[in-house]
């Protein structure tokens, strides 16, 4: 039964009332006058909407219409009297009925979501972070790295350096019916650069860029299936030891994710992702850059323990550099200057590909990738609850870059490099996974080792050596809730090279977060 029948009962007899005496007039027009004054002083103080209450005595008055008998006389209606106590009982139940349904059904209860809001989540935080970076003595100089056969380019790698450094990530997240989703974020950070979103205080309090670090849709027609295309989030289960932490793809992905027991579920990831467009061009032949991506894991749930374990293989195409040919004379651009990456670190082999044009018009040298990469990668992790909210977390990560083929680069590049295409990492967390109360803590420690040409040096940590491969140390931290959703972090990262020339970091991280 509808709960504003009530009200449109009295306000219809009152408006249907005919030949009544006067006292009973007298009676019916309070009861009318009270009734209007309840409804709009619902309105007032935000309980009824004024489109509801217009809503309400407009069916009343149909109401009082229909109460008109055939041939145009009307229906004596007689309102015996009613006291004050029993009018006012009547408001007051009225008045609860009203709230009840308006809280019941979401139509006017005070500072409900707005039908629009309905579904939003929202992903937001801030980091404020101090860094400090120590350079060993030994390293050689910017000028001693950049003249390399594989160059390094970096403004500093013998002075000490700290900076202070802000992240702000905004961000939501709409459920649009019973199979869509979408979302985007926006991040501070350099528009140039896929990895980090740290904003470096110091710019004559100059104003933070911000640029678009998600925009995705999601289809789910069932529990199991989910195709995502946009920019997104690191659809693959991994480490840092192959992905930034803060990298998002650009692309398509499907994720399939069954159920095999009460509790195993596998999934299976498959994604197709543009690294560097290039559109085709009399005066260039070089190819689009992609990325083939494909996982399959296993997630099983003993009693308190989660164990997931997953292989992936990540299939780069057309990222290894090719050389202008040598007629190409003073073309500039070459027909393959393109090949060179267009973002990367430091770390992987590489060759020059642009001498013929180097030579002849005194451009500046471009180096491509002398390796193709085809990474298979194995992640494996073991969350262990028996203590919640204290979990112990053990992480093992082994990468190999199955792509490396010495011929092949021989003839390609004309360098004869030996196979460096191998990366682990082992890491231990105690505590709270994931901080969001005043107490919370955790402590973690890592070691990390990753060769040369393990993986593409592009999107691998930007923190450890400062960014790229050919990289090995250890990684100590820890963090405690100081608020709710607000945490202190430290981190210290230790690495040294593996085969390249002297270029060794150590960098202390202490952050102040907050989720909000």
């Amino acid at each position: 039964m509808n709960k504003k029948l009530p009200i449109c009962v009295a306000v219809a007899a009152a408006l249907a009332a005919g030949p009544v005496l006067a006292d009973e007039r007298e009676d019916l027009e309070t009861l009318r006058q009270t009734t209007l004054n309840l409804i709009q002083a619902l309105v007032q103080t935000g309980i009824l909407t004024q489109e509801k209450a217009d809503a309400l005595i407009a069916e009343a008055k149909r109401a009082a219409v229909q109460a008109t008998a055939p041939g145009g006389e009307r229906r004596v209606v007689r309102v015996p009297y009613v006291p004050q106590t029993v009018r006012s009982e009547i408001k007051e139940e009225l008045r609860s009925e009203v709230l009840a349904q308006a809280k019941a059904e979401g139509w006017a209860a005070p500072n409900a979501v707005p039908s629009w809001a309905e579904g939003m989540k929202w992903e937001s935080d801030i980091r404020v972070r101090y860094q400090y970076d120590r350079f060993d003595r030994n390293n050689f100089s910017p000028l001693q790295l950049s003249s390399l056969d594989d160059p390094i380019t970096v403004g500093n790698s013998q002075n000490d350096n700290s900076r202070l450094r802000a992240r702000l990530r905004f961000g939501m997240e709409k459920q649009m019916g019973d199979m869509t989703t979408v979302g985007f974020r926006v991040a501070t950070g350099s528009l140039t650069d896929p990895l980090s979103t740290n904003q470096t205080m110091g710019n004559s309090f100059d104003r933070y860029a911000l640029g678009v670090d998600k925009a995705y849709m999601t289809l789910q027609p069932a529990t199991w299936l989910a195709l995502t295309g946009g920019r997104m989030a690191n659809p693959f289960l991994g480490t840092d030891l192959v992905w930034h932490a803060d990298l998002n793809f650009d692309g398509i992905a499907i994720a399939i994710k069954p159920q095999l027991a009460d509790n195993v579920d596998a999934f299976f990831t498959t994604g197709v992702f543009p690294v560097m467009k290039l559109d085709p061009s009399p005066t260039s032949s070089a190819q689009s850059k992609w990325l083939y991506a494909y996982q399959a894991g296993v997630q099983w749930q003993p009693a308190r323990t989660t164990v997931k374990a997953a292989l992936a293989l990540y299939d780069y195409h057309h990222v290894e550099g090719i050389a202008n040919p040598d007629d190409s004379g003073a073309q500039n651009p070459g027909p393959y200057d393109s090949t060179a990456p267009q973002f990367k670190q430091k770390g992987n082999s590489l060759f020059q590909i642009n001498v013929a044009q180097v030579g002849a018009n005194g451009t500046g040298s471009l180096f491509g990738l002398a390796s193709k990469f085809r990474e298979a990668d194995f992640t494996a992790s073991v969350d262990v609850a028996n203590l919640d909210p204290i979990h112990v977390i053990a992480t093992a990560d082994y990468v190999k870059n199955i792509g490396f083929d010495r011929a092949e680069i021989l003839n390609r590049t004309g360098r004869d490099l030996e196979p460096r295409t191998r990366g682990y990492m082992a890491k231990l967390l105690v505590g709270t996974p994931a901080i969001s109360r005043r107490g919370e803590w955790q402590v973690f420690g890592a070691y990390k080792y990753l060769q040369r040409d393990a993986v593409l040096d592009a999107f691998t940590d930007s923190d450890f050596r400062l960014g790229g491969t050919d990289a090995k140390g250890y990684i100590i931290g820890g963090a405690y809730g100081i608020d709710k959703n607000t945490w202190l972090s430290l981190r210290y990262l230790s690495a040294d090279p593996i085969d390249g020339p002297p270029y060794s970091v150590d960098t202390l991280q202490f952050d102040l977060n907050a989720r909000f």
